[in-house]
């Protein structure tokens, strides 16, 4: 288990490519504020929007996730716990203001990128100031 990867996995390098190529800039493994060893996969810091890209098996996916038979109950308890942690994560998220965005790992990049675009773009609308912003930003892309 400890070959699996905890990040840069290939559907979160999937899924930023999608991001990078349609013009959104986010920072990576970005420290959940308030919370010691917890990370956001990709973030967009400015409009507080989390996206976070689940593995089935570690995250307890409802249509892919299987339990190890050897030493069932240990793993039980630790896949549990990630799933609790999740919980606990979005929760401290969320009311610190930030729009949290939760994928699993086997959903097609194409549409979590689509989701997360849009998510941004609604943001970026509702913040103070934003007309003035997407002028600005219309005017640098032309």
């Amino acid at each position: 288990m400890s070959r699996q990867a905890s990040k840069d996995t290939a559907a979160e390098l999937a899924v930023r490519r999608l991001l990078h190529a349609a013009g959104l800039r986010y920072r990576v493994e970005y420290p959940v504020p308030g919370m010691a060893r917890r990370r956001i996969d990709v973030a967009f810091t400015s409009v507080k929007v989390a996206v976070l890209i689940d593995g089935c098996f570690w995250h307890g996916c409802p249509e892919h996730a299987t339990r190890p038979k050897a030493n069932a109950e240990w793993w039980r308890q630790k896949l549990d716990r990630n799933m609790a942690r999740d919980l606990e994560t979005t929760a401290h998220l969320t009311a610190a203001g930030w729009e949290v965005l939760r994928f699993w790992e086997h959903e097609a990049p194409e549409e979590v990128a689509a989701t997360v675009r849009a998510a941004v773009a609604e943001r970026r609308r509702a913040l103070p100031g934003a007309g003035i912003a997407a002028q600005e930003e219309r005017g640098r892309n032309e």
